[in-house]
């Protein structure tokens, strides 16, 4: 995938695909913090089929999005899982998250997937509802993580 040029509130972005361990500088702060680095390991990481992309302002890296072959029982048709989808905090709000988001739709949507679906943190929720993604069930929680609700979206 080429390296994707953006520009957000008069700053310049590179938006491209990387793999697993260049998100660890992200992911750790923003959804592991306090515990230790290896925790953002993931076991999908390192599969042929996962993609990660991550955006970049002066060369440093400021947010993630992990795409996974991760089938849910409850859902039908060709299927891959968001995990690991973090921005920095001085960094959010300006519209970073949705790029990286609709990036990974455009991606799967030339791969033949037919639907996305990932665990939301309760704060993100409306982010994500915001972008055509649906509820699936009710608030659970995730061990040592936080509550959680399992969202979808058909990818048309």
């Amino acid at each position: 995938m080429p390296t994707r040029l953006y520009h957000l509130k008069n700053d310049a972005y590179q938006l491209k695909e990387i793999n697993a361990k260049e998100t660890w500088p992200v992911r750790h702060p923003v959804l592991r913090k306090g515990r230790p680095l290896e925790d953002v390991y993931m076991e999908a990481d390192e599969q042929a089929s996962t993609f990660h992309l991550g955006m970049f302002h002066n060369n440093d890296i400021i947010g993630v999005a992990s795409f996974m072959d991760d089938s849910h029982e409850g859902f039908t048709g060709a299927q891959f899982r968001l995990r690991g989808m973090a921005v920095l905090p001085e960094y959010r709000r300006k519209g970073i998250a949705e790029l990286l988001l609709k990036r990974g739709e455009t991606l799967l949507k030339e791969k033949g997937k037919t639907l996305l679906w990932f665990n939301a943190r309760v704060v993100a929720l409306q982010f994500y509802k915001n972008l055509g993604y649906q509820v699936d069930g009710t608030l659970f929680d995730i061990p040592k993580v936080g509550p959680h609700y399992r969202m979808k979206k058909q990818l048309l």
